[in-house]
């Protein structure tokens, strides 16, 4: 049995799972989208591609009858942390990154294969910031070095890039996107990683001009039910029988 609205699922890490906060991004998409589709928020704080492949199954499962109709992944900020850094279990080698995204992009056409698919690259990374945030937090035991850097971030980025051309799906430059503002730093990172209301704002934009060329517009889709003007008070049962019929 199919839902009443279909769904689009953003499947990432911390920064996914953060979008639905004030300002976020994720929260955007759900008003954007208010009673035509269902933004799903499967983001996952901490997680790389290697560990993400575990939930796979789980959220995306084959054979489900009504899968999301569009899917967001956006992952790389972990596996892109240094070896030898405070964050070094979280790394992932940047091939194996790479051919985790691809095992993604396939399950997920698997599930459906005219699910609209966008892969977004890890946003660049402010050293100094990640270095600020630790001394903020950690004081005198806070690292010496930042435990991502924003080269690194980049070359994660070309593998999303990179894949996403391969295999034919939408993608989001994000790492290219954010630098192209002067002092991106401190207007889109909040502590060097995670996004400010702005930075929230890019992504969001970014992720409705790609939905929008492909066809995907909310203001093309119909509402779940009646829009209230549609609805009779003396027959209100004639608006919700057309509905349904």
């Amino acid at each position: 049995m199919k839902g009443i609205r279909p769904q689009i699922a953003l499947f990432g890490d911390s920064i996914t799972q953060q979008s639905f906060r004030d300002s976020g991004w994720g929260a955007a998409l759900a008003d954007n989208f208010s009673r035509k589709a269902d933004i799903l928020n499967r983001g996952y704080g901490g997680y790389n591609t290697r560990w993400a492949l575990f939930l796979l199954h789980h959220i995306f499962p084959l054979g489900f009858a009504d899968p999301p109709i569009a899917a967001t992944i956006f992952f790389g900020a972990n596996d892109a942390a240094l070896l030898g850094r405070n964050s070094e279990r979280q790394h992932v080698p940047r091939e194996e990154y790479k051919e985790n995204l691809r095992k993604m992009v396939l399950h997920l056409k698997k599930c459906s294969p005219n699910m609209f698919v966008v892969l977004i690259t890890p946003p660049p990374i402010d050293e100094e910031g990640r270095m600020e945030y630790a001394q903020s937090v950690y004081g005198e035991k806070a690292m010496k070095q930042p435990e991502r850097t924003n080269e690194v971030a980049g070359v994660y980025a070309n593998q999303c890039l990179s894949l996403a051309k391969e295999l034919g799906v939408s993608s989001i430059d994000l790492w290219s996107k954010m630098q192209q503002t002067k002092g991106w730093q401190k207007k889109y990172l909040s502590d060097g990683l995670h996004l400010t209301p702005e930075g929230n704002a890019v992504v969001y934009q970014e992720v409705i001009q790609v939905f929008t060329e492909a066809g995907l517009n909310a203001q093309d889709m119909p509402f779940d039910f009646p829009h209230h003007s549609e609805i009779d008070p003396k027959n209100p049962e004639k608006a919700f029988t057309i509905q349904c019929s």
